[in-house]
Formats: C-alpha cells, structure tokens, sequence
C-alpha cells in the first residue's frame, strides 16, 4: 500500500527517504544543475554575487494566496533582488513532522517549483529531515539562494539620502492580515489575500528605468514601518510619510480597524520599499504600475535631513505626528 503521511522512516537516509526525494522533491525540482551528490558544481557569474538565506516556519502553513513553499522562494529571490541581483540558484532544507501528508508536501513542492520557475531560479540541491511528532510544526523550509549582481549597481540600507523619494510598490500589509486572519483567533472574516510574490522581475524593470536606485527593502517582518526605520538608522536621515499616500487594501483597513493595529506594521511578502531621487520617482512608479504585481506603486514620502532616525507621519487631517518606533512583539508573529 502506498504510504500517505511522512514517517520517520523517511527521514532515515534508507530507501524511503530516496523514494521521498525521487517521488517528490526530484521529480519537481529537476534542472540541469540539480544535484543527488553531496554539493551542486555551479558555474559562477563573470561579476559580484549576492548570497543570502532565510529560514520558514509560517503557522498556518498553507494560507490564501500561497503556502510556505511559495513563500520560501519567494522570500529568498526577494532578499537577493533587493541589492540587484538576478537570482541563480537555491538550495532548501526541509525539516519535516512525522505524520505530515505526502500529497500536502507535494502541494508545497509544486508550488516551489511554480515559483522558482516564475523567478528564473534553479533549485539545485536540498537536505531532508524528518521530526519526532511535536518537534516541528507541520514542515519548516529554509532556503540559501545565489544571485548575480547587475553591472553598475549598488543598493544599500546606508545609502538613502536627502531628497529621495520613498515608494512602494504596491498595497502593504496583506500578508500579515492573512495569516492572522487564518488563525482564526478573532472570529473575524475578511476577503483579504497575501501579496506573496517573486519581485526580481520588478526590480529589473525599475534598473531599466535608471541605475539611479540608492535603497531597495522588501517589507517582510515587521512590514514597512520596520523598514523605514531601519532605513533612517543605517542612513543617519530622517524620513517624512503622508499616510494618505499610502495604499492599503479595504479588507485590511477593516481588520486594522477593528483590532486597533496599524498597517505599516504588518507584513508583505510582495512589496518593496524603494528609495531614489525624487527626479526619477515618477517614471519608476509608471513603470511599476505596467507591471503584475505593482499595479498599486506609489510614492509615499521623503527622505529630509532630520531628525535623524525618525519617521515623521502625515495623518489624513494634515496633523504631523512620529510613527512609533517598532519594538516588543509585533503582531502576527509570521516566523
């Protein structure tokens, strides 16, 4: 009888754990570069490389608008973009519950391969490991990527200046009201859906535009409002928002509402924060708006001289206020 769940068997390093990877990781993942030996041999770019790695333990694991194998490409290609670079090649590690449902984790790999093959990225090697039942929550995924960087570009947190324009690239805060809302703690429906995307394709198009980009972020954890501060600390600037430039999806403004959260605390996994000079904002925006997941780009703010390291907020009314600093638990924990 053919097994339906993940055993500990299959984490083992016998033949089920080769009939797992042959039936479902091989058989979704498979490239010229992909790898059954103890390292992938790459050929390395003809400029600089960016590498990065990031781990994935989002609770619920599947969510509307993806599931953790989505979001594990997506967030290591986006890391990777935001400093130029095209992504190349990925690894990923599995960490995975006894019990969990074979035909579930083969959702997750098709949705990986969906992605990676969206992204222009090569899965080529992997480990697998299988936990004791209550070890992990369902499956955790941690993906390493490598991308090469564009020629004539250079994007840094310390690099934002005086005079830039500061935009995003779409609606904020969707991811984290999805997955707070598919909790289901609150009791609360909303027809609001993660933005969760690969962003390479949108950062090639802006460099397009102009190599004139001082700062790319994607507002992951701790949404926009994290990374504006971080922004202002790395570039010693401050930082003024009109909060009635910023584009927010009816369905969070509700829950928002409703919970007394603010959305530019809350996660994205398909936004990013840019900075470049204000003489270049408006033809990288038009840009972004022609394309399929920044259809809502917009300019929301500056970049001024003081006070350093602050956010200043424009409310609606015209009233100027600080945006609080993050700090403690920002809610919903995604990872």
């Amino acid at each position: 009888m053919e097994e339906k769940y993940v055993t500990l068997a299959h984490g083992a390093g016998g033949s089920q754990t080769n009939e797992l990877i042959d039936r479902v990781f091989k058989a979704h993942f498979a490239n010229p570069d992909f790898t059954g030996d103890d390292a992938a041999v790459l050929t390395p770019g003809s400029g600089k490389i960016a590498f990065s790695t990031d781990g994935f333990i989002v609770s619920p694991w599947e969510f509307p608008g993806g599931n953790i194998g989505k979001l594990s490409i997506c967030g290591t290609v986006n890391d990777l973009a935001c400093m130029g670079a095209k992504p190349k090649y990925l690894s990923c590690a599995f960490v995975i519950e006894e019990g969990f449902p074979l035909d579930k984790l083969e959702e997750i790999a098709a949705a990986m391969e969906k992605t990676a093959a969206e992204a222009g990225v090569r899965i080529v090697a992997g480990d697998t490991k299988v936990a004791g039942k209550g070890q992990v929550d369902n499956i955790f995924i941690t993906t390493t990527g490598i991308g090469e960087i564009m020629p004539g570009v250079r994007t840094s947190g310390t690099a934002a200046k005086p005079g830039d324009a500061v935009i995003v690239t779409g609606d904020v805060g969707r991811h984290g009201c999805t997955i707070l809302l598919a909790r289901n703690e609150f009791g609360i429906e909303a027809d609001v859906t993660s933005d969760c995307a690969p962003l390479w394709g949108a950062v090639e198009e802006m460099f397009k535009v102009t190599k004139d980009i001082h700062v790319i972020r994607d507002a992951t954890r701790g949404g926009v409002g994290t990374v504006l501060y971080e922004i202002a600390g790395q570039s010693q600037v401050g930082i003024r928002i009109d909060s009635a430039a910023v584009p927010v999806a009816d369905g969070v403004k509700g829950v928002c509402g409703m919970l007394g959260m603010e959305p530019l605390y809350l996660a994205c996994e398909g936004r990013l924060v840019v900075f470049a000079p204000k003489s270049e904002a408006e033809a990288l925006v038009a840009r972004l708006r022609t394309l399929p997941y920044s259809g809502e780009a917009a300019i929301i703010g500056e970049v001024v001289a003081d006070p350093v390291g602050k956010v200043v907020l424009t409310t609606e009314i015209g009233a100027q206020t600080m945006l609080p600093p993050p700090g403690g638990e920002l809610l919903p924990r995604i990872c």
